[in-house]
């Protein structure tokens, strides 16, 4: 779960730049806070959520989004925390081209550095988002 500041922002970065699903929004009018959760599926229906493969939990305040000097921290400032979000693609040159396009905000680029091959985004509320390919982590006798 990660909280967003302005989850039209959050929602539209998750759904339109990542290409996930919203699979199920659960409203708390008497808490002011609301939970969306996405998936990489098409199916939106009677599929458990804890039998689905990578749900992301986004977690809405009610009015942050009006306070321009709210913010969550991302846990990569000091004091150091949580750290990232990740997802796998097939090809990582083509889905880092395809973000190029839709202009995200690059923490890394897959050149950049010594780790090649893997690239960092950041979200709205400026969560990295890691971006590697299926095969990376394959033994390498099974290469």
């Amino acid at each position: 779960m990660i909280r967003v500041k302005d989850i039209e922002k959050s929602l539209k970065f998750y759904q339109d730049t990542m290409g996930m699903t919203l699979i199920t929004t659960k409203e708390f009018k008497e808490a002011a806070f609301n939970l969306y959760f996405l998936a990489y599926t098409a199916e939106t229906g009677d599929i458990p959520q804890a039998m689905r493969e990578g749900v992301l939990e986004l977690t809405y305040n009610y009015g942050t989004e009006k306070d321009e000097n709210f913010k969550y921290h991302n846990g990569n400032v000091e004091p150091q925390g949580f750290g990232h979000i990740c997802v796998s693609v097939d090809n990582v040159e083509a889905a880092c081209k395809r973000f190029d396009d839709l202009n995200v905000k690059w923490q890394k680029r897959l050149t950049d550095g010594k780790m090649r091959g893997i690239a960092f985004m950041r979200d709205p509320d400026d969560y990295w988002v890691e971006v590697i390919q299926h095969d990376m982590f394959k033994e390498k006798s099974e290469l």
